[in-house]
């Protein structure tokens, strides 16, 4: 007799052989018992879950000599020939094949006519989606109403190409992936009866590669059992599946908890010099890594694990790692798998991950200290080493024999002005750049100020686009903007800031401190300088320093826009009415003719 392979000699004949799919069993068999079958079946699911199978299985109970039962016998004429495929009632029709509506016509021609030699007339249709539309529309009314004899049983893995008027004639079952534990127990059952010896971890590594599907699994073991020998082992399973070794993955773990960038490339390469798809490690490292998590949470879940295996060494290595290290490799991976997916350049996007997740390894838990210290602010961080070094300073008084002195409290730091939006100005830093400015410097600033914003993205230019440099010292400028939400986004980006004042210290040769400041805050703290230092008063004084003298020279007729105290001068003698003008329609807008 002809060899045929393990799917076709191994598919089950009864509901009682059946894998999983015990919502469709169950379903079905009542139905049986309690004479309630209909007339229309909708199987759907993905490939190698059993659909085709339940079909004939179904089709034998409803035509078996000792019906009804919620079994077929499998001893009947009725039966064998049915499982033969040569029963006349039972007719299985390939829609992929025969998709045109001339076949469909020949069976809706055919299906008034009573059954040969059975009860009911049953019609198989596979991969009833590749139908035509005019095909499902010649076989809509017979569907809906066909003859008492006549059941039609529909199978597809697609179920959403079919027309809603056919799945509303149907009932619908929906065929789920089968667990690994359920094809593990079927794997084991066909090599117990060809009297194979096995290692089960083998066989687990072929479920993992069935994904879910018993026709896959049984075609796997089928490939195995013909490259092994006398034995079942896990190393010919690997290597026919192309799978990993839980020792690779393990030796890959050590290398990233040790963070050796080496030996994990290392490992690497000779995976994909073994012709390992770079994509399928991915997947395999995200499911090793779910195994981890799974160890750590509870040793009662070793059933549920798919790589590894329950060692002494593993429940160590899945404790050596935190479990939010563990969730951000997963994060990385799968982040990594789908950008895979759109390129040719695989290996790079996996070593590019593996890298990422090095970078990111600062959750061992043997470095629970400091990722304690790295979760504290920064304004808690201070206190604490303030209060380290008090206690150090109280011991050693106490050791030296000195009285100790009640501590001051340290003066209050005067709060940094806060704008609506929540962004705190550097007040401070500010005034002592007021103090040191110059007309000179805030002028070189301006004049590379436009160059400088043409050198830069438009993305960045245009955040810069309505801000002004009004104060400059010899090491830092004050840049005024006039939204709010600009001064923040500019303030926090420290790469923008550093990119801006690069390129001013490429033309001016000298490198700026760039302080942030929206208008509001400006003119509060502009205004606070000028009546602190008496500037307001400066024609009266007879004791103005040389600093305040330069800033109190008269800009340049082709400056428009002047340095702070330039800016300042005019407050006292400004008119209300020109202020409000100035509000209302800018400064570029009003001209002031004095009578």
């Amino acid at each position: 007799m002809t060899y045929q392979a393990f799917y076709r000699v191994y598919r089950p004949q009864s509901f009682r052989e059946m894998s999983g799919q015990a919502h469709v069993k169950r379903t079905l068999q009542n139905a049986l018992l309690a004479n309630k079958t209909t007339h229309a079946y909708l199987f759907s699911g993905p490939r190698g879950t059993g659909k085709t199978s339940t079909a004939k299985i179904f089709a034998k109970a409803l035509n078996c000599e000792r019906a009804p039962s919620n079994e077929p016998c499998n001893e009947c004429a009725t039966c064998i020939s049915i499982t033969d495929g040569s029963h006349p009632d039972v007719i299985e029709f390939d829609a992929a094949s025969n998709s045109r509506v001339e076949e469909i016509r020949d069976i809706i021609e055919k299906v008034r006519f009573a059954p040969a030699s059975s009860r009911y007339k049953v019609y198989i249709i596979d991969e009833v989606h590749m139908l035509s539309t005019s095909a499902f529309n010649a076989l809509l009314k017979t569907l809906e109403e066909p003859p008492p004899h006549a059941v039609f049983i529909l199978a597809t893995t697609e179920p959403h190409k079919l027309p809603a008027t056919i799945i509303s004639r149907c009932q619908r079952f929906d065929f789920k992936r089968l667990s690994t534990n359920d094809i593990i127990e079927r794997m084991k059952v066909v090599l117990e009866d060809i009297e194979l010896p096995y290692e089960e971890q083998g066989l687990k590594v072929i479920a993992q590669s069935a994904a879910g599907g018993m026709r896959d699994a049984l075609s796997l073991l089928d490939q195995v059992v013909s490259f092994s020998g006398e034995k079942l082992k896990l190393e010919d399973t690997l290597l026919v599946t192309g799978s990993i070794s839980q020792e690779v993955f393990y030796d890959l773990a050590e290398a990233l908890k040790v963070k050796d960038v080496a030996k994990m490339l290392a490992l690497l390469e000779q995976l994909i010099a073994d012709g390992k798809d770079p994509l399928r490690l991915s997947e395999d490292l995200i499911t090793f890594f779910r195994d981890l998590l799974l160890l750590q949470t509870s040793d009662e879940l070793t059933e549920l694990l798919e790589l590894v295996s329950p060692e002494e060494r593993v429940f160590t290595l899945a404790h050596d790692f935190a479990p939010d290290l563990l969730y951000g490799y997963i994060d990385i991976l799968a982040k990594t798998q789908q950008e895979m997916r759109f390129s040719h350049h695989t290996k790079i996007y996996l070593e590019t991950a593996l890298l990422k997740m090095v970078q990111f390894s600062g959750g061992l838990v043997s470095q629970t200290t400091s990722t304690v210290e790295a979760a504290l602010s920064p304004e808690l961080a201070q206190k604490i080493v303030a209060l380290e070094q008090t206690v150090q300073q109280l011991s050693a008084q106490l050791q030296a024999g000195a009285p100790v002195q009640q501590m001051q409290a340290p003066k209050e730091q005067r709060p940094r002005a806060k704008s609506p939006n929540g962004y705190k100005a550097p007040t401070g830093r500010i005034q002592e750049v007021l103090k040191d400015a110059t007309k000179q410097d805030v002028h070189r600033i301006k004049s590379v100020w436009a160059q400088a914003l043409n050198q830069m993205q438009k993305s960045q230019s245009a955040l810069l686009a309505e801000a002004e440099p009004v104060a400059a010292s010899s090491s830092a400028f004050v840049l005024k903007f006039k939204y709010d939400i600009h001064c923040q986004m500019v303030a926090d980006n420290q790469s923008l800031k550093a990119q801006f004042t690069q390129l001013i210290a490429g033309q001016t040769g000298t490198m700026y401190e760039m302080l942030c400041t929206p208008e509001e805050t400006w003119l509060k703290l502009r205004e606070e300088f000028i009546r602190d230092h008496g500037l307001q008063q400066q024609k009266k004084s007879q004791t103005v320093s040389e600093q305040e003298m330069e800033l109190l020279e008269p800009p340049p007729a082709e400056m428009p826009d002047e340095p702070f105290i330039d800016d300042a001068q005019p407050l006292a003698s400004q008119d209300p009415l020109v202020t409000e003008a100035e509000k209302l329609f800018g400064k570029d807008f009003i001209e002031i003719v004095e009578d």
